[in-house]
């Protein structure tokens, strides 16, 4: 059916909320607004559902929650009578609408025989992966967008060992979505009727204690904030669901001292104090540094609304508040762990740290001093998780650490999608540990540069929304493909690795090999001196990113590469 006929069914589907009917009615002479909405479904994949709140097929609403969730009650019964019984945790952020989806998706897998676990308010990515294994339950569902702006919401799906779907399942899904009529196809329930029935339980406070007792036991130095009584910080939750779990867990470790930033408490899912609630973004933290410098306070942190995120703004030796790059923190983190569990006889022999292609080669430095091994994936947290599962299955190796270059990190295996509550626990403590040998994060930063060498990282993103948008990035992607730089920022090309073709071609000798890795669009350069440059379409958002990294003599001729290969890369994809 063309988008003109999906358009046309909407608007005749008698039943249809008459909000969405009157936004339908007031687009009827947008060609262009009736396209983005209808020329196709909104895409369901390993993340789930991420599009923009509205009617229409393209478009996050009841109907498509609906219809997504129709197609995961299929799957889930399917799997067996134990499978439903075990049933599905659903949880929700704070952004519009998250609530009623909640609720909306509890409706109909109630409907189809299935048994829900809901959030009796908003919660966090990781307390929800947590949830689905304390529960023992078949599956989960995340009601969010992530750091996305306002207008966006989300709907992630996890599977039964607490991580994101994968592929197959997910493959799996979407071919029961597909068959499933948007709005005739759907099972549906009265969610008060199934609550007192007992097919839908409300879990409340008793979830959050057994998380954060979890998360408490991936402290590294316990005793540093019995030392550091005087330490202080600032927190920001954006608006989002991270205030009180991240409240309470910096709380139990003792640090005493937490600056909030009043106006960014409550949750709005509007965010409206700031322009996107992404805590990669610096604007996202101003207030968080206005506040820090306010109270001549060193460092702050700040979390997305689904609280799997955080950034962290630290002062430098200049007195100026420096927002560290999720590769900057990453690699604190990575030494601080190995560090202070070779030092209490915690590092496991056959450990572990895990990043995705994309993310700083200074862990690999960090990692081969300490004689720990590191594993590169492809780039979304699903793909940590399910080396952590593949690790309890096996027990050929020991999960430490993991994180990826967007601020995402876990310890642990608590949870098994990036959690900015362990993180922001570590953060503080990693902080507070080194204020107690007198330095900052910022010097801790440099004193690893000093040890390891200068590595430094940029990301490029251009956005190119709708339909024509993402046959822009296709071209891009195939333009390259087709004709590959031979050199980059004065550098020669050595290798190039194409996850789409799986082949890694060693231009200096002509071999090629394997990726290693499942298929994904995504090349990789390697250049001389240590430099790569990668690019990908964004799998969450209307983007084609490209990844920078360096080592280098001092900062100032990393940043310098950086900047030139980034504007090269911008001359590439206009050409």
């Amino acid at each position: 059916m063309d988008y003109r006929k999906q358009y046309e069914a909407w608007l005749g589907y008698e039943a249809l909320e008459p909000q969405m009917k009157a936004e339908l009615k007031e687009i009827a002479g947008d060609e262009t607004e009736i396209k983005e909405r209808f020329y196709k479904d909104l895409e369901f994949g390993t993340a789930g559902l991420r599009g923009i709140l509205g009617a229409g097929i393209n478009r996050m609403n009841i109907y498509t929650v609906r219809r997504a969730t129709q197609g995961l009650a299929s799957f889930v019964v399917s799997c067996g009578q134990e499978a439903m019984d075990s049933g599905v945790v659903i949880s929700y952020d704070s952004r519009i609408n998250s609530t009623l989806f909640a609720q909306e998706t509890a409706r109909v897998l109630a409907a189809n025989g299935i048994a829900v676990y809901l959030s009796n308010r908003l919660r966090p990515v990781p307390e929800l992966s947590f949830a689905v294994r304390h529960y023992g339950a078949a599956a989960g569902v995340m009601i969010t967008a992530s750091h996305n702006p306002p207008k966006y919401n989300g709907y992630k799906v996890y599977g039964k060992d607490g991580g994101q779907l994968p592929l197959a399942e997910a493959d799996t899904v979407l071919q029961y979505i597909e068959k499933t009529d948007i709005f005739s196809g759907v099972k549906l329930c009265d969610l008060e009727e199934a609550i007192a029935a007992g097919k839908v339980k409300v879990f409340g406070d008793e979830l959050d204690e057994a998380f954060l007792n979890e998360v408490v036991k991936q402290q590294v130095n316990p005793e540093v904030m019995q030392v550091m009584k005087d330490f202080q910080m600032v927190y920001t939750p954006i608006h989002g669901s991270g205030n009180i779990p991240v409240r309470k867990v910096l709380e139990r470790i003792g640090v005493k001292h937490v600056e909030l930033v009043k106006e960014q408490v409550e949750p709005d899912g509007n965010f409206p104090t700031v322009d996107s609630p992404n805590p990669e973004n610096r604007s996202a933290l101003e207030m968080a540094i206005a506040l820090a410098k306010e109270k001549d306070i060193d460092m702050l942190i700040g979390t997305d609304p689904d609280c799997d995120r955080v950034g962290v703004a630290v002062r430098d030796d200049n007195g100026e508040y420096l927002p560290l790059t999720g590769n900057m923190v990453g690699a604190l983190l990575v030494n601080y762990v190995l560090a202070g569990k070779k030092l209490n006889h915690t590092l496991p022999e056959n450990g572990v740290v895990i990043k995705t292609i994309v993310t700083s080669r200074m862990t690999d430095a960090i990692c081969k001093d300490y004689g720990v091994e590191v594993m590169n994936v492809l780039t979304g947290f699903k793909f940590i998780g399910e080396k952590i599962k593949e690790f309890e299955q096996t027990g050929d190796h020991t999960y430490v650490f993991g994180f990826e270059e967007s601020y995402g990190y876990l310890a642990g295996t608590h949870a098994r999608d990036k959690d900015a509550v362990v993180a922001s626990m570590l953060i503080a403590e990693m902080a507070a540990w080194y204020k107690m040998r007198g330095m900052s994060l910022y010097q801790g930063l440099c004193e690893l540069y000093q040890k390891y060498g200068t590595y430094r990282e940029r990301l490029l993103s251009v956005t190119l929304e709708g339909a024509d948008g993402l046959e822009k990035i296709s071209q891009i992607m195939a333009e390259i493909r087709a004709n590959p730089p031979k050199q980059v920022a004065g550098l020669e090309v050595v290798k190039v690795a194409d996850y789409d073709n799986n082949t890694v071609k060693d231009l200096m000798t002509g071999t090629v090999t394997e990726t290693g890795l499942p298929k994904s669009n995504v090349l990789v350069f390697d250049l001389q001196q240590d430099t790569w440059v990668a690019m990908r379409p964004s799998g969450t958002e209307p983007k084609i990113k490209f990844y920078f990294g360096t080592k280098a003599e001092n900062i100032e001729v990393a940043e310098a590469r950086l900047r030139q290969m980034e504007n090269e890369m911008k001359l590439l994809i206009e050409r």
